[in-house]
């Protein structure tokens, strides 16, 4: 797991697919943070991606970096506690700007029965499930 945290921190944006109906919804994301043993992503709950993970919390991350890429298939479960969303916002006080603990609207996931692969052209891929 601290591997695919870095990758994810490295690369700094990664592209999150989500399930709109029957059509697939790609966005970029850049907020990755471990919290309680576990990895988390941020988003507003008035966006549509957080609709979306409501209704279907199967995901997939993607990105690139290096000529390397990092693919993880996961679940996406809701942590309401406010202590989760205050250490995600502690470490992107960038979003302290949009976001706070205690606006209604920050929420945030953490990955649960997780597959990461890495892969490249030039080795076989690398897979770690968390």
């Amino acid at each position: 797991m601290e591997k695919v945290l870095q990758f994810l921190k490295d690369a700094e944006t990664y592209y999150l697919a989500t399930v709109d109906g029957d059509q697939p919804r790609v966005r970029p994301f850049g907020t990755v943070n471990l919290f309680d043993g576990k990895l988390y992503i941020q988003t507003g709950k008035v966006k549509d991606v957080s609709k979306q993970i409501h209704a279907n919390p199967k995901v997939e991350i993607c990105a690139f970096m290096n000529g390397e890429w990092l693919r993880v298939a996961c679940e996406l479960k809701e942590d309401d506690r406010r202590e989760a969303r205050q250490a995600m916002l502690d470490a992107y006080p960038s979003l302290q700007g949009m976001y706070s603990a205690d606006d209604g609207n920050t929420e945030v996931f953490y990955m649960e029965n997780a597959t990461a692969t890495f892969s490249s052209f030039t080795k076989a891929p690398e897979v770690v499930k968390f």
